[in-house]
């Protein structure tokens, strides 16, 4: 099977200091907001990437190397495209380059939680960044 990237405009690429996992991570604050599961997935994933930042890795595969139910798994991996640190289209994973302020979620053939419940929108929602902005225009 030939890869190719999801999102070209987020490709990853090696941080200045020596290690593979962007120390932004922690810095930024990233990491506050996930799961032990969902931190987990995410090393795996840093860890099994090629240069692109992909991989393909079986939900069956994932649940027993991680340790993790097929539901937590799922929850896991929706938050980290929630926030943006990877895309999935089944069966294939990207971890994404991190950002000061995680953008929209790239799009996912997975159903992704809505902000939501209207129907109207059918667009993710970072409620971080709305704030973000909504703090910006009124400063």
């Amino acid at each position: 099977m030939h890869k190719r990237p999801i999102s070209l405009a987020q490709l990853r690429q090696v941080p200045k200091q020596f290690s593979w996992v962007d120390q932004r991570l922690v810095r930024e604050r990233y990491i506050d907001q996930l799961s032990h599961a969902a931190c987990a997935l995410y090393l795996f994933l840093v860890t099994v990437a090629d240069a692109q930042g992909l991989s393909y890795y079986a939900d069956p595969s994932l649940c027993q190397r991680l340790s993790l139910t097929g539901t937590t798994l799922h929850q896991a991996r929706q938050a980290l495209i929630t926030r943006g640190l990877v895309a999935y289209q089944r069966p294939l994973y990207q971890v994404l380059a991190l950002d000061a302020t995680p953008r929209e979620a790239p799009a996912s053939r997975e159903a992704p939680a809505r902000a939501s419940t209207s129907g109207a929108d059918d667009e993710l929602v970072d409620i971080k960044a709305v704030f973000a902005r909504i703090w910006e225009v009124l400063s």
